[in-house]
Formats: structure tokens, C-alpha cells, sequence
């Protein structure tokens, strides 16, 4: 299972890199591609991980997610 979450506020390949490790660490979480140039995650999953959980861990970088699907 993937999801795709909407990010704002990254600027550089630092940015991207803190997102990266961020939803790394997330229980559930075995992958994360995040682009700053795109302003995009896609997160590969092995379980079910709530929306509210990956965006905690994106807004805990300070950035805005902006959508989640």
C-alpha cells in the first residue's frame, strides 16, 4: 500500500532528507520517496498507518501537508 502526501514549505535536498527520515521512522513505514522539487512523499507501507500519524511526522519538520490520498 502506498499513499501520497502533499507537502509545502521544502526547499532543498536538506528538507526532502529530514521529510525522508522523519516517515522513515514511522511504525508501518518501509519506504519513503520525497522530492522537494515536486512537493511530494510517496510512502510504501506494511500496515495500515493513519493520515494524522504521517502528518505529525512531516509537521514535526515544520512543513504544511497539504493532502493526503
Amino acid at each position: 500500500m502506498t499513499k501520497t502526501i502533499d507537502i509545502e514549505g521544502m526547499k532543498c535536498g536538506h528538507c526532502s532528507s529530514s521529510v525522508k527520515k522523519a516517515l522513515e521512522a514511522v511504525e508501518g513505514v518501509v519506504s519513503a520517496e520525497v522530492s522537494h522539487e515536486t512537493g511530494k512523499a510517496v510512502v510504501e507501507l506494511s500496515a495500515e498507518v493513519s493520515d494524522e500519524v504521517l502528518a505529525k511526522a512531516v509537521t514535526d519538520e515544520d512543513f504544511t501537508v497539504k493532502s493526503i490520498a
